[in-house]
Parts: C-alpha cells; sequence; structure tokens
C-alpha cells in the first residue's frame, strides 16, 4: 500500500480516536504519560508496518492492542512485581470498554476532560492537559493559546501528570454535585482547542484544522450532558457564530479578510440561526456568564448580515461587562478597539497603554491593534514600528501579508 494511502489511514485515527485510546489506555492506571508514550510506539509501528500488510478492517482496535502491548512489557519489566501483576489484571479488563462502538467516543473523550478538571491537577494546567491528552498536541502547538512558553507549559504538563499517577486520580465522571466545579475549567480546554485550529486554518497538519469540528462536537455532547447549565451553550454560540464566518476569512485568492470587510452573504445562515438559539436558551436561565457575553458581541457583529451597523457603543458596554466577569488580556485588546471604533483612536490608544506592558510584549493581537490604532492617528512611524512587531509575532502567512500590506500604505 502507499506511503500517502497509510498515512491517511493514521492521521485520520489520530483525528479521529487519539482521546478515546487514550482514555482507555490511561483508565486503569491513572498514567497519562505511559499511555501516550505506549500510544505513540503504536501509531510508529502503524507507519512501520502498514505499507506492507495493508490499514487493518479496525485501525482502532490495531492501535489500541499494539499500545496496550507496550504498556505490559513495560510492566513486565518493572521491579515492583506485585504492583506490576496488580496492573496487568487490570488492564485485561479494558478490553469491554473498547467493544462501546463508535458512539461511545465522545462520552470517553469527555470522561477525561473531566478528569483532566480535578482540584488535584493545578488550575494552569488543567485545560493544557487537556489539549495534550484529548486532543494529541504538544506544548509547542498550544503554547501560543495559553500566552505561555513552550518550554513553561511543557512543565507545567509534566508535573501535572505526575500529581494524576501520584494521587491516583480515578478516571470517571465526578459526583453530580462536583460537575460545576469543573465545569469552567472543561469549557476552557473546548475552547483553547478550538482557538487553536482557528488560528491554524492554514496550516499543513490534519489534526489542528479538525479541532474546531472535534471542539465543536465535545460542546454539543457537554450541553446535553448538563442542560440546566447555560455557559455550555453560551460557549457553543460563540463557537457556532465563529465558524458561520469560516468561509468569508479569506478571498478567492487566500488573502486574509478582517472581520468588519468580510462579505456578510458568505456567512452561514444555518450556523447563524443555530448559534442564535443557542444563546437565546442560555439567556432564558439568567445566569450571565462570560461565554455567553463573547456569543453576544459575536451576535452584534452578525447583525451586518441583515443590513445592521455594529453599534459601537453596544459593543463597548459588552466588553466592559465582560471583564467584570472574567479579566483576560483578549478582552482588554477587544475593548480598546471598541473605543476607539466609539470614542476615537486616541481613547482607544489610552486603553491599550493601561495594559501592562510584560503581559503583552508576545501577544501578536496587541501589536496589531496597537499598529491601526497609530496609523488612524497619523503616528506613521510607530505605526510601522507596531506593524512590524505584529508581523514578527504572527504564525499565519495570510495575516502577515495582510499586515505587510497594512503597512506599506502608510
Amino acid at each position: 500500500m502507499s506511503d500517502p494511502a497509510v498515512h491517511g489511514a493514521a492521521e485520520r485515527a489520530a483525528r479521529e480516536s487519539y482521546g478515546r485510546l487514550l482514555a482507555i489506555l490511561s483508565a486503569r492506571t491513572h498514567d497519562i504519560a505511559a499511555s501516550e508514550d505506549a500510544l505513540a510506539d503504536a501509531f510508529a509501528r502503524a507507519l512501520a508496518r502498514w505499507p506492507a500488510d495493508g490499514v487493518p478492517a479496525e485501525p482502532d482496535a490495531w492501535l489500541l492492542s499494539v499500545a496496550r502491548h507496550r504498556k505490559l512489557d513495560a510492566w513486565r519489566h518493572s521491579r515492583v512485581q506485585d504492583q506490576a501483576t496488580q496492573t496487568l489484571l487490570l488492564l485485561a479488563g479494558e478490553v469491554d470498554d473498547a467493544a462501546d462502538g463508535a458512539s461511545a467516543i465522545p462520552d470517553e473523550r469527555l470522561r477525561l476532560l473531566f478528569v483532566c478538571a480535578h482540584p488535584a491537577v493545578d488550575a494552569p494546567a488543567r485545560a493544557p492537559l487537556m489539549l495534550q491528552t484529548v486532543l494529541g498536541l504538544d506544548a509547542a502547538r498550544m503554547a501560543g493559546a495559553f500566552l505561555t512558553a513552550p518550554s513553561t507549559l511543557g512543565q507545567r504538563l509534566v508535573r501535572a501528570k505526575a500529581r494524576i499517577r501520584a494521587a491516583g486520580i480515578p478516571f470517571e465522571y465526578p459526583q453530580a454535585r462536583d460537575l460545576p466545579q469543573r465545569l469552567q475549567d472543561v469549557l476552557d480546554g473546548i475552547y483553547a482547542a478550538y482557538g487553536t485550529g482557528w488560528d491554524d486554518i492554514d496550516g499543513a497538519d490534519a489534526l489542528p484544522r479538525g479541532l474546531t469540528t472535534e471542539a465543536i462536537d465535545l460542546c454539543r455532547i457537554l450541553c446535553g450532558l448538563m442542560p440546566a447549565e447555560p455557559e455550555p451553550l453560551g460557549l457553543l454560540a460563540l463557537m457556532l457564530f465563529c465558524e458561520a464566518r469560516m468561509p468569508a476569512r479569506r478571498s478567492d485568492t487566500g488573502a486574509y479578510v478582517p472581520l468588519d470587510q468580510q462579505d456578510p452573504l458568505r456567512w452561514n445562515p444555518d450556523l447563524l440561526a443555530e448559534a442564535e438559539l443557542c444563546l437565546r436558551r442560555a439567556s432564558e436561565m439568567k445566569s450571565l456568564g462570560a461565554y455567553q457575553l463573547e456569543a453576544a458581541i459575536q451576535s452584534a457583529h452578525c447583525e451586518r448580515r441583515v443590513g445592521a451597523p455594529v453599534p459601537p457603543e453596544a459593543l463597548v458596554s459588552l466588553y466592559e461587562g465582560l471583564l467584570a466577569l472574567r479579566t483576560s488580556i483578549g478582552a482588554q485588546v477587544s475593548l480598546a478597539c471598541a473605543l476607539a471604533n466609539a470614542r476615537g483612536p486616541e481613547i482607544g490608544l489610552r486603553a491599550l497603554e493601561s495594559i501592562p506592558a510584560q503581559d503583552v510584549a508576545s501577544y501578536q493581537p496587541y501589536w496589531a491593534a496597537r499598529a491601526h490604532l497609530l496609523a488612524a492617528g497619523g503616528a506613521r512611524s510607530a505605526a510601522r514600528q507596531a506593524f512590524d512587531r505584529a508581523i514578527g509575532l504572527s504564525t499565519n502567512s495570510a495575516v502577515r501579508a495582510y499586515l505587510h500590506a497594512m503597512s506599506d500604505r502608510l
């Protein structure tokens, strides 16, 4: 079998089943790191053997079997014989877990999300741990989503996995009374996954490109699991609003198109309608949350589809409300842009300059926003410097080309 066909089958298995396989391997031993090693070895063996043997009829089962044998071999060489024997017995019971069929995949992944949100795991490591264990992202790929250096994020993940192993954290859903306590971390993990896929739209790797769909699917499952909670609906609405605009993010030639210049006729009306329905259902629960406010902001932008202008002062109020609920660098930068649109670029610049410099030193949207506002205020030299900084921090070729064009106009 040709190598492209083999690589394609391996990529599909990684994209569709990585989290489920890792959850099954980790379910009894609570050792995520060892399970990741075993699964990586299984994928490596697949790439070596499938070209000659052919892709098996059930790639997931093949990968799970190879990974299990890898773990069994490791335990056979363990010096702690009694612990190894007990683990082997427990591993033998995992076969039934794998026989639940494709319908069990979302439940397995969601279970692992809640495990990563366990209170014993350090709070800053919970969402990154979800992206690594459930979706197979490495520290370098997701560091930007958490405004953290890859080395720092990698150390956090190592410590978090050691804590799970040492504490013997159970791989099961928490009690119903504990779900709300872990919900925010799970939502943050899902949204970080969506954001990583959104930013990597031009990437060559099929796994990150599938993250947006994966995140939306997980959020749908979560909405079904916790139907009385408004924030999962708010997050689902937020992602659907963004997803609806996906076709308009690039021109016919592949050039980047900012939101205010997009053609609303290219937005997906079905996704917009579903997003509005989710947001309305969330608002009916009378418990306002940050994701609902972010979705409301996206809804305001999408009013352009029916010819209504985006009300500048309304956006200012929404961002101020969002920051009152939950502070973030992204919301602070967005508020500055909203203030600039409503009250002038000088007001927006003052808001940008109120953000601590160390918090935005490597935050690309800050420098892009600063460049635009400086240019609008006539400070061309300073604007070009800010554009250069934004270009250097951007990992997206289309965005870099857009920023270069804006800088060249000065």
